[in-house]
């Protein structure tokens, strides 16, 4: 397993000597000790990035050439799936099974940029002057990548594939919970041929390394998922050397149950949308929004299923709710848990659990009787916590839905196709699922409204956050 930065092509201590402890927080076992890096650390990474991108070798590396090379590392991460998934268990404690979904989607992704690749290019504009204009998409240059620790395989993957396929290089910051993975890609994208440079990977924490990346100006571009609060932070420090930004931030979404829907598909629906995961998803159908006059029924259902959600070690095959990833985000989620407990009506679960005395367990937690103004409604928990709200019409359904400051994605449950093309349009969020919940797709794009961010991952529109609009004008005349 490797604990160095990963910078041009090396393995290499940090220039301080310091060093993060990765901790197993189904077991509370110290998992690795990591290398982290420093400003000085980040600056060779970014110098390494930037000569990467500036050199010959680089320029004249083919779009074709690239897809290959991702491609190939695609190839690479498959044969290695089983060792990925078993890591990103130990290190993140989400079930095994999860992380195996989680490494079949980052395969899938790097599959999908690999096509992308030789198809960036341009068009002719017709000019009124009868010059020969055409305009062209070029690589934005060096990319700083800081992803969070809830999919630190696959969301690393939603940024250095299109970026690489762009003709970017990276400097890719993994949160320092979850770095292990992250250095592996590193490894799988250096055998699978890629350029020295174009990919270094360092970890550390958000006040010391990320800020030293966000704030270094030979980065051109930042994208972060990660909390509203520190993409907030992010701006601020960007616009100093004005960087291209795009924020992937939080969520507080809802998921609406109405009157006519398939109910039993619609619980199955919320159960997944909440407790898969832990709830430590982004895009969580945490505010469950249900018809008044199913709402006893749905209630009831989720309840009994919440129920038989068995939380234990990660690697049994039983074991549906993983641990939480750290002993902080655990006293984080425990502590709403109390304030729910003392503003709405706790349906199913609400405690802490653990494996022989270890580990940061939390039950599939319910509440009912919520209402807008609590913080289990308004505020990101990311655990495995439901609110349940309840609605009378469809405008009502609408007004609760988007009474909030988020916007990352929604979800609704109903039989009626004008019903769900009126609400669809009607939520203001950046991705709205109608009679499923949490599916994603490298074609698909996602990303969030209000402040759940901006720009897009995945899909053709992530290459452009990626490239620049260059116009090349000829004179003819």
């Amino acid at each position: 397993m490797r604990t160095e930065l990963y910078i041009n092509g090396e393995w290499r201590k940090a220039a301080s000597g310091a060093h993060l402890e990765v901790v197993n927080p189904a077991t509370e076992e110290r998992l690795a000790t990591v290398q982290a890096a420093g400003a000085d650390d980040i600056d060779a990474a970014v110098r390494a990035a930037r000569s990467c991108f500036e050199s010959d070798s680089w320029q004249g590396t083919s779009g074709r050439r690239r897809g290959a090379i991702l491609s190939k590392a695609a190839d690479l991460l498959e044969a290695r799936a089983q060792e990925f998934a078993e890591v990103e268990t130990r290190q993140n404690g989400k079930p095994l099974f999860e992380s195996k979904i989680d490494v079949a989607q980052t395969v899938d992704v790097f599959r999908y940029y690999a096509g992308w690749a030789d198809k960036i290019g341009g068009e002719i504009r017709p000019v009124d002057m009868g010059d020969f204009v055409f305009a062209e998409r070029v690589p934005v240059g060096v990319v700083g990548a800081i992803v969070p620790w809830n999919f630190p395989l696959n969301l690393a993957s939603w940024k250095v594939a299109p970026a690489l396929a762009a003709g970017c290089t990276i400097v890719l910051k993994p949160a320092p919970e979850t770095p292990l993975t992250a250095l592996l890609l590193g490894e799988i994208l250096g055998d699978a041929g890629l350029a020295v440079g174009a990919l270094n990977v360092v970890p550390g924490d958000g006040p010391t390394a990320g800020a030293a990346l966000v704030r270094h100006p030979g980065v051109d571009k930042i994208s972060f998922t990660g909390s509203t609060a520190t993409g907030k932070l992010i701006m601020r420090e960007a616009a100093d050397t004005v960087k291209r930004v795009t924020l992937e931030l939080g969520g507080k979404s809802p998921n609406i149950i109405f009157a006519d829907a398939d109910l039993k598909a619609a619980v199955r629906g919320a159960q997944t949308g909440i407790f898969y995961g832990k709830g430590e998803v982004c895009a969580a159908g945490s505010r469950l929004l249900v018809h008044r006059s199913v709402h006893d029924q749905v209630v009831e259902e989720l309840a009994s299923r919440a129920a038989k959600l068995a939380y234990g070690d990660p690697f049994e095959k039983s074991t549906r709710i993983g641990a939480i990833v750290s002993k902080r985000q655990h006293e984080r989620v425990m502590g709403y848990i109390a304030s729910g407990k003392a503003d709405a009506k706790l349906v199913v679960g609400g405690s802490a659990g653990s494996v022989n005395g270890k580990g940061y367990f939390v039950e599939a937690t319910v509440f009912d009787d919520t209402r807008p103004g609590m913080k289990i409604v308004d505020e990101e928990i990311f655990g495995p916590v439901l609110s349940v709200l309840t609605f009378d019409d469809v405008d009502e359904a609408i007004q609760l839905a988007n009474q909030t400051s988020y916007g990352l994605a929604a979800g609704l449950w109903t039989a009626d196709i004008k019903q769900a093309f009126r609400v669809a349009r009607a939520i203001r969020a950046g991705t709205v699922w109608v009679n499923t919940y949490n599916l994603y797709d490298p074609a698909a794009p996602f990303g969030g409204f209000k402040q759940s961010g901006f720009g897009r991952d995945l899909g053709r529109e992530a290459l452009d956050g990626y490239t620049e609009s260059k116009t090349v004008w000829i004179g003819l005349r």
